[in-house]
């Protein structure tokens, strides 16, 4: 019975890491403005996990089966949040919109992965590298996007 609490309970923290990092990412999104917030970034975190953890309860299970191959799971991941993430983007006028929001759920799925196979500190440190580069780059983007519309406007 302990055993089985403490199986419970490990999925339970891979479950829960993971939907606090999308929560963090999400958000700064929220804080910015954009499209998905902190329930998509949290969703789409959560919902890897849960795939990764299906995905490593099946090569426990099934390991000796022929044909079955339980890394295909994370791999369709990959290819779902790219779907999500289309969907995102959209060309308002000659302006293409939604690419880092895009990117942000895609490398959350990526977060979330890593939190429900047990990679707590590659699911930590990612996510202050993905709050770093939304956060420092947008500092940062302010001012060359001045020096890049004076630019425009002195070629004209």
């Amino acid at each position: 019975m302990s055993q089985y609490l403490m199986q419970n309970s490990d999925l339970i923290l891979r479950l829960v890491v993971a939907v606090v990092l999308g929560m963090v990412i999400g958000a700064e999104r929220l804080l910015v403005h954009k499209e998905a917030g902190m329930k998509t970034h949290a969703l789409v975190s959560m919902g890897a996990a849960v795939f990764m953890l299906v995905s490593e309860a099946m090569v426990v299970k099934y390991i000796n089966l022929p044909g079955m191959n339980p890394v295909m799971m994370p791999s369709q991941i990959i290819v779902g949040i790219g779907f999500l993430g289309a969907g995102l983007i959209i060309l308002q006028g000659n302006r293409l919109m939604g690419l880092t929001t895009a990117g942000g759920l895609w490398v959350t799925a990526g977060i979330g992965m890593a939190a429900g196979f047990g990679l707590y500190s590659l699911a930590i440190i990612s996510t202050i590298l993905v709050l770093f580069i939304f956060i420092a780059m947008n500092i940062l983007e302010k001012p060359l996007r001045k020096i890049s519309d004076g630019m425009e406007n002195h070629s004209d």
